[in-house]
């Protein structure tokens, strides 16, 4: 959305994940340590902490695993299980717009500051530094400002429905228009993020056309494929790629129409669509080729683009 913003990076919140030491954050609250590629377990952070005692306990934080596309990083750090209290998992899935709920985060370096609103829409596309759109985002007027980010988004039962990541404004602060990525979206992620150190991201490692691209070539809508590696999932599946003839003239290759019984329009509704599956996974791609629609089963492996 235009204005809609990462709150600055350096100084943010976070969430215990689980009695290991794990904590989730943003990728861009601690994107400055990030920028220089440190190497898993290298300490990229100070995590404070605070004790039933009402104290506050300063921690490194070791890097476990990040992934800037999703605005996702888990940090490990070596604390008494005392106070280490996970945070429960909700659904964001099973949201309604009115709901109540609260955020917490340190806003301007005020630490755990709780504010207050109502859950006002769902399903709101963010988009990441990278230009990847984060889907299913949780749009709030509970205040969220500089600092809020990677902290909790609750439920009035005090469980997790999301992570407040950006925000809509044009002051910097907040407009109350602010987003969150969806617990789903994180519980999917983490645990990756903890055993891998990244993202097993599902894709089908064929070059897409950028709209401007597909619109020069008479595609309207679908995502239309330029190139296929050889011996990738999707050259084995039948994928076929826009080449010359032998007039020299451009032949275009299968348009990707649709995901199972998702419609396509474009390179970027693909991407959302396959992030609903795991590396593995057997789908069904809809090609357009020669004015005729065609299924082709087809199995996702790791993405590399």
């Amino acid at each position: 959305m235009t204005g809609s913003v990462e709150v600055p990076e350096g100084n943010g919140s976070g969430f215990i994940w689980d009695e290991e030491g794990h904590i989730v954050t943003n990728y861009h609250v601690i994107g400055s340590s990030l920028a220089r590629n440190p190497p898993l377990g290298q300490v990229v952070a100070r995590v404070t902490l605070l004790g039933a005692d009402g104290y506050q306990k300063n921690f490194e934080a070791k890097l476990v695993g990040a992934d800037k596309t999703k605005d996702l990083a888990v940090l490990d750090v070596d604390a008494p299980v005392e106070l280490l209290r996970p945070v429960n998992l909700g659904q964001s899935s099973k949201l309604r717009v009115g709901q109540r709920c609260l955020a917490i985060g340190n806003p301007f370096g005020f630490d755990h500051t709780l504010t207050v609103g109502v859950v006002s829409g769902l399903n709101r596309d963010i988009y990441s530094q990278t230009g990847v759109v984060i889907g299913g985002g949780i749009q709030t007027d509970a205040a969220i400002n500089p600092g809020n980010s990677g902290g909790v988004l609750l439920d009035s039962r005090g469980n997790l429905i999301g992570i407040n990541t950006a925000i809509f404004t044009r002051t910097g602060t907040s407009a109350g228009v602010g987003f969150a990525i969806p617990v789903d979206t994180v519980a999917k992620l983490v645990p990756q993020l903890i055993a891998y150190g990244k993202v097993m991201r599902p894709g089908l490692n064929v070059q897409l056309a950028p709209e401007p691209v597909a619109k020069q070539l008479n595609v309207r809508s679908g995502a239309l494929v330029l190139t296929v590696p050889d011996r990738s999932a999707a050259a084995k599946a039948g994928l076929i790629a826009t080449r010359r003839g032998l007039a020299g003239n451009i032949l275009l290759g299968d348009i990707i129409v649709g995901v199972g019984d998702t419609a396509i329009k474009n390179a970027q509704e693909l991407a959302k669509a396959l992030d609903s599956f795991q590396v593995g996974d057997q789908i069904s791609l809809k090609v357009q080729r020669n004015d005729q629609i065609q299924d082709l089963p087809l199995t996702l492996e790791e993405s590399t683009r």
